[in-house]
């Protein structure tokens, strides 16, 4: 296989075998320049990892996990057939068909919302086969195979997943949070639905602002940053 091809201004860096997650982390720890990509390409699972630079505090880079989900959900969206519907949790789960194929899981050099990380990474762990032919023993979780996807080519979906991901950072940078919620908040799974989440139980209202979950609870509405969905460096 070849290797993958992404935008200008983002570096491919294959692991052979190794956490993309965890050498993304070690690279921006390293001080990489933004845009390094690194990958591992299997025909049962796709891992990768994107490193960001940002400029923001971290309260506000946290928009790139949702951005990376639309980004995903719209690549996806465009390389699978018509009837495969993709869906994400607020935490970055995602959701082929309404069960757990994979997730997008979040990493930054610090944790204080208010202070701008020296680096944050966008983790993309996704199933394509669970080497069984065997469906509905596991009906919450799920492979791209099992849903039809077969076809799908896993690298041609991480190309694709880094463009549409290019795409809406340029549209968040040119036009705000507007067009990314609207899209987001399309296809996030569990909205009015009841949740629990750090603690906190109650029907999932949507987002705030800054992608904050609002859970409501007796009649009291509580915010869940989006900075508690961020895991610790591998």
């Amino acid at each position: 296989m070849s290797s993958p091809q992404f935008p200008p201004l983002f570096t491919g860096m294959a692991t052979a075998g190794a956490d993309p997650l965890a050498a993304a982390c070690a690279e921006a720890g390293r001080g990489c320049d933004a845009g390094l990509v690194t990958w591992d390409i299997r025909p049962e699972r796709l891992r990768a990892a994107v490193v960001f630079a940002p400029e923001v505090s971290l309260a506000e880079a946290m928009v790139m996990l949702p951005i990376c989900g639309v980004g995903f959900q719209n690549a996806l969206g465009a390389l699978a057939p018509p009837e495969v519907s993709v869906h994400l949790d607020w935490s970055g789960t995602i959701r082929v068909n309404g069960a757990r194929c994979g997730a997008l899981t979040p990493v930054a050099s610090s944790k204080d919302a208010s202070e701008v990380p020296d680096w944050l990474v966008i983790g993309l762990d996704l199933t394509f086969s669970d080497g069984t032919e065997e469906t509905g023993l596991t009906p919450d979780v799920t492979s791209l195979s099992a849903e039809g996807c077969a076809e799908t080519d896993p690298r041609d979906l991480l190309e694709a997943w880094v463009r549409h991901t290019l795409v809406w950072i340029n549209r968040w940078m040119d036009e705000g949070l507007r067009p990314v919620h609207r899209e987001w908040e399309g296809i996030v799974h569990g909205l009015n639905e009841d949740t629990r989440r750090g603690g906190h139980t109650g029907t999932f209202l949507g987002v705030d602002e800054g992608f904050g979950m609002l859970l409501q609870n007796e009649g009291r509405t509580s915010i869940i940053p989006m900075t508690d969905t961020l895991q610790d460096i591998p």
